[in-house]
């Protein structure tokens, strides 16, 4: 088949993240983990059709030209922007270092929900710490998982991913024109009221602490320095849950969900 034949019906072809230095030329080879997911795990075959995106807005058709025993070949149509724009403001995840491989599970759906950035910190009670080669190990672990979760959702981009050493350096690199602090030690301001109160904004920094919250320090350091504490009233709910439930008030309210 011919990449002049693929037609308007690109948005259900199956689509793979690839990086951006390889959308030069008319081909591309693909090695790797994406080469074994698409030949031992989908089983795809020359001829078959498929989407790759860069991860940054930017797509192309291709056609499986050949496979090799560890390597296929993709004949690559001309590079467009990707037709399913996401839309609203961009999220980035101020998320507090929690226990085990409760990050694995935040990064994945905080991607299906179409967060921008998600930044782990180590808040003063995160139990769990990582430092030098561990904290660059986990950080290209959840990089991954972010790139899968995006190629499941057919999201058109893929969130970064990056390590903060603690709140300091949160309040430091946070600069959004909308910052909200989860704490469920917050009496005054709901969320409801919040959000009516603050115009459309193009992006939205989260706070979200750890098991066990943020301190009464911490909290107070994130006021002084713009955010916005809120709280979910009556509700309580698990750090990993409370991530995933603002990211969906904000995607509704602001964003691409309904």
């Amino acid at each position: 088949m011919e990449l002049s034949q693929l037609s308007a019906g690109a948005l259900r072809l199956r689509r793979f993240f690839i990086p951006s230095h390889t959308f030069t030329g008319n081909a591309v080879t693909i090695t790797g983990d994406t080469f074994r997911h698409m030949v031992k795990v989908l089983r795809l075959k020359a001829g078959a059709r498929l989407l790759l995106a860069n991860g940054e807005g930017q797509e192309a058709e291709g056609v499986i030209q050949r496979i090799d025993r560890e390597s296929l070949i993709i004949a690559l149509g001309e590079t467009r922007p990707a037709q399913a724009a996401e839309s609203g403001p961009r999220i980035t995840l101020y998320q507090g270092l929690p226990k085990g491989d409760k990050m694995d599970l935040i990064v994945q759906k905080s991607t299906e929900l179409g967060v921008a950035e998600i930044v782990p910190f180590l808040a003063a009670r995160s139990v769990t710490r990582v430092r030098g080669e561990q904290a660059e190990e986990r950080v290209a672990r959840w990089q991954r998982i972010a790139q899968e979760a995006a190629r499941q959702s057919q999201r058109t981009s893929i969130p970064r991913v990056s390590l903060a050493g603690d709140l300091a350096a949160v309040l430091c690199q946070a600069r959004n024109p909308v910052k909200l602090l989860l704490w469920e030690e917050e009496r005054t301001n709901r969320l409801k009221e919040a959000l009516a109160s603050i115009p459309h904004p193009e992006s939205i920094a989260v706070i979200v602490g750890p098991e066990g919250g943020l301190s009464s320090e911490e909290a107070e350091a994130a006021r002084e320095n713009g955010f916005c504490p809120i709280s979910l009233g009556k509700r309580i709910v698990r750090t990993e849950t409370a991530s995933l439930v603002i990211l969906a008030i904000l995607q509704f309210y602001w964003g691409d969900i309904g």
